[in-house]
């Protein structure tokens, strides 16, 4: 069941990925709290979206190889660092708490269990 919900977290950051990549305008208008952050900019959403396929293939790449801890842990920073302008804009009063609410779920939790999966994994076992 863990490796399911593992898969999942992958395959969803991978699809958000290219949702971004491939339809930033209908991707824009539909990501909860992301109209009000400021105006549509195809090219900055295509930006975070290369991010977003890179953090979901590395975790895929570790649940199928444990020896690619370092790529997770690499997809964990990135949605760390991206967590954490989210805590900073909450914190400076730039986002209202239901913004937050939704980015508790949609931005903090991936990025903390990317990197404990990472964490989890970083020392395969011998074969």
């Amino acid at each position: 069941m863990k490796n399911l919900i593992w898969n999942l977290i992958g395959v969803s950051l991978a699809a958000n990925g290219l949702f971004m990549l491939f339809a930033p305008l209908p991707w824009y208008g539909m990501t909860p709290g992301v109209v009000e952050t400021g105006p549509f900019n195809p090219h900055f959403v295509r930006d975070i979206g290369c991010a977003y396929l890179v953090a979901g293939g590395g975790l895929l790449w570790l649940l199928r190889d444990q020896r690619a801890w370092p790529a997770a842990m690499a997809s964990g920073a990135f949605l760390a660092l991206h967590a954490a302008t989210h805590v900073w804009d909450f914190a400076l009063g730039k986002i209202e708490l239901a913004h937050f609410a939704s980015d508790l779920v949609l931005v903090i939790l991936p990025a903390v269990l990317v990197l404990r999966i990472a964490w989890l994994r970083r020392n395969p076992k011998p074969a």
